[in-house]
């Protein structure tokens, strides 16, 4: 049985993971930086940095006894290596050239984006290539064709903002705290989604990309006012990001044939109202929907350690002079989105 040791330090969750070849999770263990980074209203580098540096090792301890093994029993060491803060990145690839060296054993280097994209088949065994993905975050929000591992065909990535990032920032402007996206839901459930004029760019129109930086300014305006209470500003801003979200998948689902399914993930797909909609979408073209469960949505070390195990069946290792890398697109050749900037 082939057991893949991933680690994940992106952003602000650290996690070490071990995972079964045939997709068994044998141990997961995660620290969150929220109490770190909360006071800021987001995620400082440098604090996220010092923060995985110090709980990394001790998760992985911690892994490797929940799954009563040793470092010696793992296959290989997959760890994220961008894209992502480009500090925390750091910490987790030269933690897993550490522990290979140390292990004598192989390393694989993750993209971060391929994690999320590969999750669903951790979640759904049945899940087969080629599926639609929706891969909706707080700094990516693209739509792929993934025809498999390693295999990625973009459609349509977002101009300015992601989506996972308009949540944030409407959070803090609405005084929600931090982390913004699950407050935005929480306040969103007690307000009325038709209450506010919301925009919602680029829908209808026969450009593929998304847009939320006018829908985010909009927000803005509509709190100013004074016309409206918190709740419904969430309510109807959370309506607005996912009509955005169906229309622009709805297109590219026009532009594909002979898909097995819609599939979704990324922090944003823990949203309730995303994952309902996106499930109706599917129905009504004939798909089946596929969504992992919410802790698989965030940052984890789980999704890391079976990217590494699908990358590892092929025979697909990595040396030791793998660089960590801030951007890392999942498809290099995809065309320059209009106005994109380096979240594209």
């Amino acid at each position: 049985m082939t057991i893949i040791l991933g680690l994940e330090s992106s952003c602000d969750e650290t996690a070490a993971a071990l995972v079964s070849g045939d997709g068994r999770v044998l141990a997961h263990r995660l620290a969150t930086q929220e109490a770190q980074h909360r006071p800021y209203g987001g995620v400082v580098p440098e604090i996220a940095a010092r923060a995985h540096a110090e709980a990394l090792m001790p998760l992985v301890d911690a892994a490797l006894e929940e799954a009563g093994l040793a470092l010696a029993d793992v296959d290989a060491i997959a760890a994220t290596a961008g894209p992502g803060l480009i500090g925390g990145v750091m910490v987790g690839l030269v933690t897993g050239k550490a522990l290979a060296l140390a292990a004598g054993k192989p390393l694989i280097a993750v993209n971060h984006l391929e994690g999320h994209a590969l999750s669903p088949r951790l979640a759904d065994q049945s899940l087969q290539f080629p599926y639609m993905l929706l891969l909706v975050s707080g700094g990516h929000c693209q739509l792929l064709r993934v025809e498999g591992v390693g295999r990625y065909r973009r459609l349509a990535t977002t101009i300015d903002d992601a989506a996972g990032e308009a949540f944030d920032k409407t959070a803090k402007m609405l005084g929600l705290g931090y982390p913004g996206g699950p407050e935005v839901e929480k306040a969103a459930l007690r307000g009325d989604p038709k209450a506010v004029p919301l925009p919602r760019p680029l829908v209808g129109s026969g450009e593929p990309h998304f847009s939320f930086a006018g829908l985010k300014s909009a927000v803005l305006r509509a709190r100013d006012s004074g016309k409206y209470s918190v709740e419904d500003i969430a309510a109807s801003f959370t309506q607005a990001v996912v009509d955005c979200l169906v229309d622009r998948t709805r297109l590219a689902l026009d532009q594909s044939e002979g898909l097995t399914a819609l599939v979704v993930a990324g922090g944003v797909a823990a949203n309730r109202a995303v994952r309902e909609a996106l499930s109706g979408l599917a129905e009504s073209r004939g798909l089946p929907f596929v969504a992992p469960p919410l802790w698989l949505c965030t940052d984890n070390g789980a999704m890391i350690a079976w990217a590494g195990a699908e990358r590892f069946r092929l025979g697909l290792t990595d040396g030791m002079d793998i660089a960590a890398r801030p951007r890392w697109p999942l498809d290099p050749t995809a065309e320059r989105a209009r106005g994109a900037g380096v979240k594209a």
